[in-house]
């Protein structure tokens, strides 16, 4: 058989988990505790309760002992907001002091942070529809702009927002994040708008303090072009050429390349396309985020392309009613996370069509999620395991190095399993968590499978050019 060739990684390529503060600190909204935007959900019943989460903010160092261990020199986590400025104008030091003792503690042990300032929460004082206000990207930007004067001395990499699409969709569609609205959709085309333009504000923000940071805000992947590819289209226009007059056209070009290359994502998907379209038209979207583009002091506000990528096909997501799945069965139209369908085949083409020329690109989320009910670890209806799906995706990840998309990281979602927006049930750990009996950490993930073991065994072979792992 001819000799497989060995594999170069892009220079500086890291393998890392990614984390955010919510969902693993612990120690917020409760009595005499820092309040979010989840107060009232947790306090009423609506969700399970954060609780201690994962205890980082208390075990931080042990947790980066597992990242090490499961075989990463990169670490991301989030910047709790509402933590940190747990009153209008009032910042606690002392926060920032741990933040900062966290991020020294990953440069110890050779993990590079990605520090992500606004991870799906805000804080309770601002409401639960500040996205809505008008002054909210400016409002965002003031924040950022305390947070990096503090901690621009441990970290040069920074996601301003996460999932910029998925945030707004959940919170104003689907209803399942804080303020919980339904079918809102003129609340979400406002929300996208103020997210991105708040998201361009603070990558001006960030590089008039640290001119050599690395900033970037990554979307969740979707076969839907308005609800994510155009958000990245819209933000490098104009260092592409295009102008504002010409924007428009250019965004449906944009369309139709992404609908063919995808292959219009299937007949299923159509009519949300459609319903999109015109939610969104694309002479009418953005446009307070279109003018800081087109008028701020930067040509491209955006340093690194960085996508999270699970199941991309919005089709997949819709059940109907009465749908069985892991445990039960459930009436509920949206499918649940553990039955996202897994998608690796589709990982080329997204990486392909977010290449930016002269811009890296990194997987910032990738995952797999299973279900504990109770304290059972239910198997997934596909036969996929977290093993398995690490492969198959950096596998796919692999061949798009090949065809040359300068790829310089891959980040598995997550470390532990943690507090998934509302519950605990959905687990996405390279360790599995038992939170029957305290919180108790396994050596194997929540379907009983080495998944930390596998990852760090893949890890270390792709380093080593070793494409015989995958």
């Amino acid at each position: 058989m001819p000799d497989v060739p060995r594999l170069a990684l892009p220079a500086g390529f890291r393998f890392g988990v990614a984390t955010s503060a919510f969902q693993t600190e612990g120690g917020l909204n409760g009595p005499g505790e820092p309040a979010n935007d989840w107060l009232e959900w947790e306090r009423s019943g609506r969700v399970e309760p954060s609780g201690v989460a994962l205890s980082f903010w208390d075990r931080y160092e042990d947790h980066l002992d597992r990242a090490v261990a499961a075989g990463c020199d990169a670490f991301r986590l989030s910047v709790e907001w509402a933590r940190c400025e747990p009153v209008d104008g009032q910042f606690d030091e002392a926060a920032f002091d741990r933040y900062r003792a966290i991020l020294d503690a990953c440069h110890e042990r050779g993990l590079r942070p990605t520090v992500c300032l606004h991870h799906f929460t805000h804080p309770h004082w601002l409401g639960p529809d500040f996205w809505l206000g008008l002054a909210s990207p400016e409002r965002f930007a003031s924040w950022v702009a305390a947070a990096v004067d503090r901690l621009a001395g441990g970290c040069t990499n920074w996601l301003t927002l996460n999932e910029i699409n998925g945030y707004a969709v959940q919170a104003f569609v689907l209803g399942a994040l804080p303020p919980g609205r339904m079918l809102a959709h003129g609340d979400l085309v406002r929300a996208l708008d103020h997210l991105l333009t708040a998201h361009v504000l603070a990558y001006a923000a960030i590089h008039r303090r640290q001119p050599d940071a690395v900033v970037s805000t990554d979307n969740h992947a979707s076969s839907l072009y308005e609800l994510d590819r155009m958000l990245l289209d819209v933000l490098v226009a104009r260092a592409e050429g295009v102008s504002r007059a010409d924007l428009r056209e250019w965004l449906a070009g944009r369309r139709e390349e992404q609908h063919t290359a995808l292959g219009g994502s299937g007949r299923a998907d159509a009519p949300i396309q459609r319903l999109t379209r015109s939610i969104l038209p694309l002479d009418q979207a953005l446009p307070r985020a279109v003018a800081e583009v087109y008028d701020g002091p930067h040509e491209r506000p955006l340093d690194l392309v960085s996508v999270n990528y699970y199941d991309p096909v919005a089709a997949d997501h819709l059940r109907p009613p009465g749908h069985r799945t892991a445990g039960g069965r459930t009436w509920k139209p949206v499918g649940k996370r553990w039955d996202m369908a897994v998608h690796p085949q589709g990982m080329v083409a997204y990486l392909r069509l977010n290449a930016v020329a002269g811009l890296d690109v990194e997987i910032s989320e990738n995952g797999l999620c299973s279900r504990v009910l109770r304290g059972r670890a239910w198997p997934r209806g596909d036969g996929w395991d977290r093993a398995r799906s690490l492969r198959a995706h950096l596998k796919a990840m692999v061949a798009a190095i090949d065809e040359g998309i300068p790829i310089t990281g891959y980040f598995h979602w997550t470390l532990a399993d943690c507090y998934e927006w509302g519950s605990y049930e959905p687990r996405f750990g390279l360790y599995g968590v038992d939170r029957e009996r305290g919180v108790r950490w396994s050596s194997l993930d929540s379907m009983g499978v080495d998944a930390a073991g596998a990852y760090r065994r893949l890890a270390e072979g792709l380093r080593a050019g070793d494409r015989s792992v995958l």
